[in-house]
């Protein structure tokens, strides 16, 4: 793993999700566990997808995922997610993951970088198209 970056949260941007692990979510140490991480990054990633495809989505693909800093039970994570791919039915979504360090020092750290691709689904959870943008307008 890489020295922690030092740096405040990303200028002008909201993240989607801002969540602080529990010690339930770690194990004996305080290391917060993997996995975990890994559901609110895919909770954060749906939400614009939701937003985009105007109802339900279903994750598809995971397409990379960096673990670049260890978390915490304490840490404030800050999940920022951005479209960055719409297809037919699909929609890709970049998420980045900041944690807070002992805020009173005001030490942020990127912990986790992720891709994934979600499919927006109908009723009957089977792929339909996304709609056109002006449709959302």
């Amino acid at each position: 793993m890489r020295a922690p970056e030092r740096r405040g949260l990303p200028p002008g941007k909201m993240p989607e999700l801002r969540v602080m692990p529990a010690p339930s979510d770690a194990n004996v140490y305080g290391d917060v566990f993997g996995g975990w991480i890994m559901a609110q990054v895919d909770i954060a990633g749906s939400l614009p997808a939701t937003r985009r495809a105007n109802g339900r989505v279903a994750t598809v693909a995971v397409n990379s995922f960096v673990f670049k800093n260890p978390v915490f039970v304490g840490d404030l994570l800050s999940f920022y997610a951005d479209i960055i791919k719409v297809g037919n039915t699909s929609i890709t979504v970049n998420v980045e993951v900041y944690a807070e360090r002992n805020r009173l020092q005001a030490c942020t750290v990127k912990v986790t970088e992720a891709t994934l691709t979600y499919v927006a689904t109908g009723p009957d959870r089977k792929p339909r198209q996304v709609p056109p943008l002006e449709s959302l307008l």
